[in-house]
């Protein structure tokens, strides 16, 4: 990378660091417990809306993997989301009702509470229909996995996401309120996955999957991004550029071998398609708050109202971690 490449990406870095510390004037504490912070808690930060029926397995599922206190932004919920993160004694919670799409679809948000209650932990950012999955996680907790690259010098682990769907239409797959989602939407793509690597950034660019295969089957490369650096031994510096597909400094990217499986990484489980999602996929296009105007959601209103069964006959059940390593998404990089 040049000199002026990188000039240009450190001038980057610090307008998201400014969007970040000015978007803090979005945000209203409704339940602020981060005064009993340990300096070890491993942390979780999302920003939500509308997402009551899937937080109770949501936190319950993070708390068992180790995580010690979430830190959210309710954007704007109708559903109960706020109130119910309130009543939880492990949640910070704080609500806004600002653009969404004008805050850097919430990273603006985020970075802001990572500056302030992040800096020296390690920070898991993930939606609340992302589900966390890395070698032992079965045995392990996540602080085991954070030790280990403590002890290796790795400041980031990637984490390719991985869409989950259920056999058959989508609307007839009901999954209840605090269900375990992944027994309605067991289902995965064991293969069509691409990866290119980002020059720029140093990152790998992962698509594919059914999102691919079904809503961007005519234009693959317009499909989602795959490649995500949820977990970060945080410092105040850093600045996610876009989601959690990449950040700044641009070595916090360099986290994937380009041939597979000599550096440690994980899949994030992707609870997206449960049968709430074409109802959730025609309010998102209405709405436009997210990426390039609400394209990615028009595409799946679109596709929903005629046909919603997202599986195919290369379609593979989840078992485990091992499942995954064996099919070359994730890896354990000499963790043993």
């Amino acid at each position: 990378m040049g000199f002026w490449q990188g000039y240009r990406l450190r001038l980057r870095r610090r307008r998201l660091l400014w969007r970040s510390f000015r978007s803090r004037r979005a945000l209203t504490a409704l339940a602020d417990r981060t005064s009993a912070l340990d300096p070890d808690s491993i942390l979780l930060f999302s920003t939500l809306r509308n997402e009551r029926n899937r937080l109770p397995w949501f936190l319950d599922y993070y708390r068992r993997l180790g995580v010690r206190h979430f830190l959210m932004v309710d954007n704007g919920s109708t559903d109960g989301t706020a109130d119910y993160l309130v009543t939880q004694p492990d949640v910070s919670v704080w609500h806004t009702d600002a653009s969404y799409r004008a805050a850097r679809f919430g990273m603006d948000w985020i970075g802001w509470l990572q500056i302030r209650y992040g800096h020296g932990r390690w920070c898991l950012v993930v939606d609340a229909d992302e589900f966390l999955v890395y070698p032992f996680c079965d045995t392990r907790p996540l602080a085991a996995l954070t030790e280990w690259l403590d002890t290796g010098g790795q400041r980031s682990f990637p984490a390719m996401l991985l869409d989950m769907y259920p056999k058959g239409p989508l609307e007839m797959q009901p999954c209840r309120p605090g269900q375990n989602p992944f027994e309605v939407a067991g289902w995965f793509d064991p293969g069509n996955y691409t990866a290119v690597r980002n020059e720029r950034f140093g990152n790998l660019w992962i698509q594919g999957g059914p999102r691919a295969r079904v809503f961007f089957s005519d234009a693959p490369e317009r499909a989602p991004a795959l490649n995500k650096i949820p977990l970060v031994k945080w410092n105040r510096r850093y600045a996610y550029v876009a989601s959690t597909h990449m950040l700044l400094p641009r070595g916090l990217n360099l986290v994937y071998d380009e041939w597979g499986g000599e550096r440690s990484s994980g899949c994030l489980l992707h609870a997206k398609f449960l049968n709430d999602f074409p109802a959730r996929a025609a309010e998102e296009s209405r709405r436009r708050e997210h990426y390039q105007d609400g394209a990615e959601y028009r595409a799946y209103a679109d596709r929903t109202a005629s046909a919603t069964d997202l599986s195919c006959r290369w379609s593979e059940r989840y078992q485990n971690w091992r499942q995954l390593e064996i099919l070359g998404l994730m890896s354990t990089g000499g963790w043993t």
